[in-house]
């Protein structure tokens, strides 16, 4: 019996390309290339062009074999579910053990793990048949010294291979395989895609959600492993250890900072759904304590028991299956739900875990942003720590794998934090966590509203929880395009402002205050421009203070200031 081939007829139950997809298709078979690498955000449906690409290869006769190598044993059934909906018959459940797959099948989807443990196997069924090779988020085989050698040695001698990605590249000095570099200007070689799809673009495409950030603050009290007290407010001006204590602090399930959050997140999720009756929410937990009790402060929040899934839990896909099928309100998750995992409805996310990679920060709003019809939002509750804040500002940013990049540019922690998510492959090292745990006691938490983040704009003057200032933005309608988002956020921005009491000052006598205040919000919006541009923050002080006059910024006075807020704020809108 020969393996089963789709019929031209299957791509009828296919969805239509969208724009990106058929551009990207024609430069494929334009350039037949054996190897082609496509960069697309999240949620722009890197799936479906790869299988009407196995498709036509197929129809073709070009290949006879097709592999997918997939991150996670869920990844792996939802390829073998999306290949079957356009006949194309792939075997999820393949062991190495096995040797070869059954005859129904055309192929099989497998995890960079198992091709790792027997690379050898896969290389001779690559060489028996012409193969097509499908590397889903090929990112993962950027450690040479583990999976990076197994899949070169593995299908370098497949017929044609496509590799996708949709989160930040590593930028170390380890060589993905089968992805081309090219030397820029600086000597530093970086990867090069052969077709390449941003949020930013995607957004006006109305292909991802636009995705709108919610920061919250708060004190913050914690003991230290030498018996020392420490207090802080979450995002304050301090030190990266202070920082990352107080941030530690604010997601301890027994203070007040989180069951806080988890409540206005909820009820960000009610306002959502009266306009999408089955939008889900999402908290991205640490670790699988942590998880559990965020599963029952949520309970005792809503009255409903969400969904719980564990990274060592056996029955964690079908979980996740039957939650991104129903319509219940939440699902707590560990890492399992980082990347790839494929639950449309999810509009409103916690990101409740310590991790500040660019890669899982990317992986993490990757679940939120597919869209459905025009219109539907995301929504991301976070604690507002410099870290975070950033990588939200940084969204339409592109970054490519980068080598040879000198040893000082490259963050330390950020390296081992990376090495350690892309070796694990989403698993949870419970023992570390445990020390941590017993080195480190968090005391005390509260929340506050501090601003929202979107599109590079930073929005709202802070506030109490329950207040006007909070409730405004947690109110914001679930269907907006991102033009009607922008809008919305600006008014609320100019309630709040009218809403302020004025401070007065004795006639002549500068405030020293609105000096402070005036100072702190234009750094904020230069961070959020250059985040947005590329532009150092130098550059834009000395442009604004050339095109509005007045001297350098601590010597500026109260509407010098905010003439430079203006014109900067202009920019953000599109007025130059």
């Amino acid at each position: 019996m020969p393996p089963a081939y789709p019929e031209r007829a299957a791509w009828g139950t296919a969805p239509k390309l969208r724009q990106w997809q058929q551009e990207a298709l024609e430069l494929y078979f334009k350039n037949n290339p054996k190897d082609f690498l496509a960069v697309a955000t999240p949620g722009a449906g890197k799936t479906t062009f790869a299988l009407r690409v196995a498709a036509m290869l197929v129809e073709r006769k070009l290949i006879r074999r097709i592999c997918v190598v997939a991150p996670t044993d869920h990844l792996k059934r939802q390829w073998a579910d999306a290949a079957a909906r356009i006949g194309l018959a792939l075997d999820p459940n393949f062991k190495n053990s096995d040797g070869k797959h059954g005859r129904d099948f055309i192929g099989v989807a497998v995890t960079y793990a198992q091709v790792a443990n027997k690379p050898l196997l896969h290389r001779n069924r690559a060489e028996v048949e012409p193969t097509l090779v499908i590397l889903d988020e090929i990112h993962h085989a950027g450690d040479a010294l583990s999976w990076g050698d197994a899949i070169r040695e593995a299908f370098e001698p497949a017929a044609r291979r496509l590799s996708l990605t949709g989160t930040p590249f590593r930028s170390d000095t380890a060589m993905i395989p089968f992805v081309e570099y090219a030397e820029d200007a600086d000597g530093i070689r970086r990867s090069k895609a052969d077709y390449s799809y941003g949020y930013g673009p995607a957004l006006r495409d109305h292909v991802v959600r636009p995705v709108i950030f919610m920061a919250y603050s708060g004190q913050m009290k914690w003991r230290t492993s030498t018996g020392e007290e420490y207090a802080a407010r979450l995002g304050e001006d301090t030190t990266k250890d202070i920082s990352n204590q107080a941030w530690r602090t604010a997601l301890n399930p027994e203070g007040q900072w989180i069951p806080s959050v988890l409540h206005a997140a909820n009820q960000r999720l009610t306002e959502v759904r009266k306009h999408v009756p089955d939008a889900g929410a999402l908290v991205i937990a640490t670790d699988h304590e942590d998880a559990r009790a965020y599963a029952a402060q949520l309970k005792a929040i809503t009255g409903e028991s969400p969904t719980v899934v564990l990274s060592d839990d056996k029955t964690a896909s079908d979980k996740i299956d039957t939650f991104s099928a129903g319509d219940s309100r939440w699902m707590v998750a560990v890492r399992m739900v980082s990347e790839g995992v494929d639950v449309p409805r999810l509009a409103v996310g916690v990101y409740a875990t310590s991790t500040s990679t660019p890669l899982f920060f990317a992986q993490a709003v990757g679940r939120f942003v597919r869209s459905r019809k025009r219109g539907e939002t995301a929504s991301i509750f976070l604690p507002s720590v410099p870290q975070l804040l950033a990588l939200a500002n940084e969204m339409e940013m592109e970054r490519d794998h980068a080598l040879d990049r000198p040893t000082d540019d490259v963050d330390v922690d950020v390296m081992d934090l990376e090495e350690d998510l892309l070796n694990q492959a989403n698993r949870e090292e419970k023992a570390s966590a445990d020390l941590e745990r017993q080195a480190f006691q968090a005391l005390e938490s509260d929340a506050s509203f501090d601003k929202v983040l979107f599109d590079g704009g930073e929005f709202g003057l802070g506030g109490d929880l329950g207040s006007e200032e909070e409730l405004g933005f947690l109110g914001i309608p679930g269907l907006l395009d991102a033009d009607q988002v922008s809008a919305l956020l600006r008014q609320q921005q100019a309630e709040q402002l009218k809403r302020r009491p004025q401070k007065s000052a004795p006639t002549g006598v500068p405030d020293h205050r609105q000096l402070k205040e005036l100072r702190n919000e234009l750094a904020k919006n230069v961070a959020a421009w250059s985040a947005r541009s590329g532009t150092p923050h130098g550059v834009i002080h000395n442009r604004l203070r050339s095109e509005c006059g007045g001297p350098a910024v601590a010597q500026a006075n109260a509407e010098q200031l905010k003439a430079r807020l203006k014109k900067l704020q202009g920019w953000f809108v599109g007025r130059r």
